[in-house]
């Protein structure tokens, strides 16, 4: 499957003192992408937690390569680099629009719990969904 980056545009309120994006935007920004990619997945935030399925972060983390700039355009490339069921790795890579620049990268943590809190399987919940995940780790 083929997916599209996720593409933001920066905002004023997103610069801080020294008028570069502050850090802590980036986390925000690979959230947004890490939702557009499950929906081009055809698995909505929304649907999942429906069906009782969070996914909740387990540990993130940024390398900024280069300063990104209020007006500046990115895109956000999201890669599934582990799956097993239970935990879900990604990876982020974000470029500048305009120049193809590596501007930051990062990574994710995520695992799926149910309603009350409690870890489970998509194999077992949701083989549907766990499918969908395998096939991008088999393909990778």
């Amino acid at each position: 499957m083929n997916f599209k980056p996720y593409q933001h545009h920066t905002q004023y309120y997103e610069t801080d003192q020294m008028k570069i994006i502050h850090h802590s935007n980036y986390i925000r920004w690979f959230e947004s992408a890490r939702v557009d990619f499950l929906d081009q997945m055809g698995l909505s935030y929304a649907e999942m937690e429906r069906r009782g399925i969070s996914i909740p972060v387990l540990s993130i983390a940024a390398e900024y390569k280069a300063m990104i700039k209020f007006g500046d355009s990115v895109l956000i490339d999201v890669t599934v680099e582990t799956y097993n069921g239970v935990k879900l790795a990604l990876s982020y890579t974000v470029t500048d629009l305009k120049t193809s620049e590596l501007r930051t990268t990062g990574t994710s943590l995520h695992c799926f719990m149910n309603d009350a809190g409690k870890p489970l399987s998509l194999r077992r919940v949701a083989p549907e969904i766990h499918e969908k995940f395998q096939l991008l780790v088999q393909n990778k």
